[in-house]
């Protein structure tokens, strides 16, 4: 079975438009038991992707961070979803926040969609490219940046491991700028070329970084662990990522 990138961003522009709703009004939250927030909206995205898949895709099983359930070592074809990744953002109300799918074949995401309903972007993946969608609704293809200016340009989280990021950029011998971004959004920035890399030494889920790990490498980049080695998908029982480093070309 072939799986529309496209189709994929339907479904993800009607979780994002759910989410507006609820963005536009009084925020009620609630705490999971490791005390990362969930909001109605969590909820509505998780129903709207859930029931489009399900839809479109009766036969892949899904995997969401709200309805997380099922063994991923159990299947070489299904779907990685986060419905609303940074939700510490949401609640900031910055508009750092994304929609998150990623369709994952044979350990690899294939193809993928991650959307910023707020700041009105959208990257979508398949076996041709990476594209942003510009204003008039055209789709540009992208290439990671292959020239580096005098500064590394540095992206990394607004809501985790400040310490251990600080702790790296210590390390560091040439000029750099860091830029603070929220949710799966510091992926697409390297995508685009507006950052040089993205480190991360802090835990992640697998539905955190599948889609935009498609996005960036769809785009010419990479997304390996402190080895080196790429990550994948389905192969651990784990859910968990090691913590990894994002690069452009």
């Amino acid at each position: 079975m072939t799986v529309s990138a496209d189709q994929l961003v339907t479904i993800a522009k009607q979780a994002g438009a759910a989410i507006m709703k609820i963005y536009e009004g009084e925020i009620a939250v609630e705490y999971k038991a490791d005390e990362s927030p969930l909001t109605l909206a969590d909820l509505e995205a998780d129903r709207v992707i859930c029931e489009g898949l399900q839809k479109c895709y009766p036969d892949i099983f899904i995997l969401s961070e709200e309805s997380a359930s099922g063994d991923l070592a159990d299947y070489d074809n299904f779907f990685l979803v986060d419905p609303l990744d940074g939700t510490k953002e949401f609640l900031k109300r910055n508009g750092e926040f994304t929609v998150n799918i990623a369709w994952i074949k044979n350990g690899v995401a294939e193809v993928a969609v991650v959307y910023v309903p707020a700041l009105s972007e959208c990257f979508k993946a398949d076996e041709t490219g990476a594209y942003e969608e510009e204003k008039n609704g055209a789709w540009k293809k992208l290439g990671t940046n292959k020239v580096r200016g005098d500064k590394l340009r540095i992206v990394g989280s607004r809501s985790h491991g400040a310490e251990e990021m600080e702790a790296w950029l210590a390390t560091l011998t040439e000029p750099y700028e860091f830029l603070g971004v929220g949710s799966s959004l510091k992926f697409c920035r390297v995508a685009q070329g507006l950052a040089d890399i993205y480190p991360r030494f802090g835990p992640t889920c697998q539905w955190d970084t599948a889609a935009a790990q498609c996005i960036v490498e769809k785009a010419g980049g990479t997304v390996a662990d402190l080895n080196g080695d790429a990550i994948r998908y389905g192969v651990l029982r784990e859910k968990l990522n090691p913590y990894f480093i994002c690069k452009g070309q």
